[in-house]
């Protein structure tokens, strides 16, 4: 990494990804800036920006924009940032998205991927870095379907899950480094089918549970089963996704396995 030291402003600094690149950034020495809903002095709603937006981009060189939302608007908070960040002279955007936004007919992954045409239209150099979903994800939706006695997984589908701090570090390295377009995707070190990642989350939580795949209709379910956010060929993570439940336990972590299960 360069040496410089640049000023860095994080949009949804205090969230799962946005609060481990602010403490990367600060430990390299980058005087960053946290910019949230609820977080001063750089609380802001990026759908609606406003004077705060304005202020917290006077004198930034780069913004990494990990703000997201499920409940819509990302598209709207990528048009008012960009525009601030012109006005304000902004040299470096990066922007987190998601493998296949391009592939996958979710309404979330159609406002990434407007997202990504509006950063890419911005003005300012740009990059865009797309991941796979992270272990964090993955678990949130095993702890919701261990809720009843009977596991009901998709079926004839797979996740390639991977860790949030590896993510982190990669858009620390863009951020500090030249405008790039559209980079190489980055994805967990294994391909997993959802039944296969079910019985990791169960034995390591020590829970006993019935696992029954169940096909889901729909196209979106469809593109899911035929791989449309799968990067197996750029499989770059390396904790796989018992290490991360040995981790959130509190075990020391293993090396990343290398089963790979389509």
């Amino acid at each position: 990494m360069t040496a410089t030291t640049t000023t860095i402003l994080v949009t949804g600094g205090t969230g799962t990804l946005g609060r481990l690149v602010t403490e990367r950034l600060r430990e390299e020495g980058h005087q960053v800036r946290v910019l949230s809903r609820h977080t001063q002095p750089y609380a802001v709603d990026l759908r609606e920006g406003g004077p705060v937006l304005d202020t917290a981009l006077d004198g930034v060189d780069t913004v990494v924009h990990c703000a997201t939302t499920l409940g819509g608007g990302d598209e709207k908070a990528a048009r008012v940032l960009v525009d601030a960040a012109r006005r304000a002279g902004v040299r470096h955007l990066v922007y987190i998205s998601i493998v296949g936004v391009d592939r996958v007919p979710l309404p979330y992954y159609r406002a990434k991927l407007g997202a990504e045409r509006i950063v890419e239209e911005s003005g300012p150099g740009w990059t865009i870095l797309r991941t796979t979903q992270f272990h964090d994800l993955v678990l949130r939706v095993l702890e919701a379907l261990a809720k009843t006695p009977v596991m009901l997984v998709p079926s004839g589908t797979s996740d390639q899950p991977i860790d949030v701090a590896e993510v982190a570090g990669r858009l620390c390295e863009l951020a500090v480094g030249e405008p790039a377009g559209r980079v190489p995707d980055m994805g967990g070190p294994e391909v997993r089918t959802f039944t296969d990642l079910a019985r990791a989350y169960l034995t390591a939580t020590g829970r006993r549970r019935a696992v029954l795949p169940v096909r889901l209709p729909g196209r979106t379910a469809a593109r899911f089963r035929a791989g449309g956010h799968l990067t197996p060929d750029r499989a770059m993570g390396r904790t796989s996704f018992e290490d991360f439940l040995a981790a959130r336990a509190g075990e020391p972590r293993a090396g990343a396995r290398t089963r790979r299960s389509a």
